[in-house]
């Protein structure tokens, strides 16, 4: 255990049991926000009572965000997908690296020109989300398709999603891993945010079609400069 971590706790909710059964290490306090703690007996997770997953669905684990809609434009032609393989690599300037297979009709307008949004939709758009995910822009338009709005943007060709609940204007700055992973490399060199939908819960691919929704937020002190 970390420092000041000085035992394990699960988390029991009085009331709505909310938080029961869940795994936490955290400092020794028995309350947390209300919530009473429960000390773990030493030994009560042993490896033993582990069991073999297979390799092939180890990114169920480990979704690092929420799906979000990536749109491109060519040739005055936009274009959207569904993305959940993305990740921030760095704070300032923000970068993002994001996986676009080269299947995708979206690839090779963002191969060539360097340039797309990531629009970040809420719970609300998630069957379009899905549907868009499960179709080819080679084949329509898919912002008519499932009724999205495209906004110009500010600083790339490729638009803005209205409906969503934020918009990163991004540029591609790396793309030393397209041809080995087709990672890109993105700069966000604008940020949107939508104020009427401050409290938006995002969605989270697990595989398979199942998806976790944002809960509760709950606030821990951060030693963080």
């Amino acid at each position: 255990m970390g420092p000041g971590v000085r035992s394990a706790y699960l988390l029991e909710a009085p009331v709505n049991g909310r938080f029961r059964g869940v795994p936490c290490l955290v400092p020794v306090e028995r309350r947390w926000n209300g919530v009473r703690l429960i000390p773990l007996k030493a030994g009560s997770r042993s490896p033993a009572a582990m069991r073999d997953m297979p390799l092939s669905k180890v990114y169920q684990l480990l979704e690092p965000g929420p799906v979000v809609l990536l749109t491109t434009a060519q040739k005055g032609q936009a274009n959207i997908m569904t993305m959940s393989w993305h990740m921030m690599v760095e704070f300032e300037p923000p970068l993002v690296a994001c996986v676009v297979s080269n299947r995708n009709h979206s690839f090779a307008a963002l191969r060539v020109t360097k340039q797309c949004v990531i629009a970040i939709p809420a719970l609300e758009l998630a069957p379009r989300v899905v549907e868009i995910g499960n179709c080819s822009g080679r084949d329509m338009d898919k912002f008519e398709r499932f009724g999205l709005t495209p906004v110009p943007a500010k600083r790339v060709a490729a638009p803005l999603v209205a409906e969503c609940c934020a918009n990163l204007e991004c540029k591609v700055v790396d793309t030393q891993m397209v041809n080995r992973f087709n990672i890109f490399i993105l700069e966000v060199v604008k940020a949107w945010k939508d104020p009427a939908q401050k409290h938006a819960k995002t969605i989270h691919h697990h595989g398979y079609g199942k998806f976790a929704v944002d809960g509760e937020m709950i606030k821990l002190k951060s030693r963080m400069p």
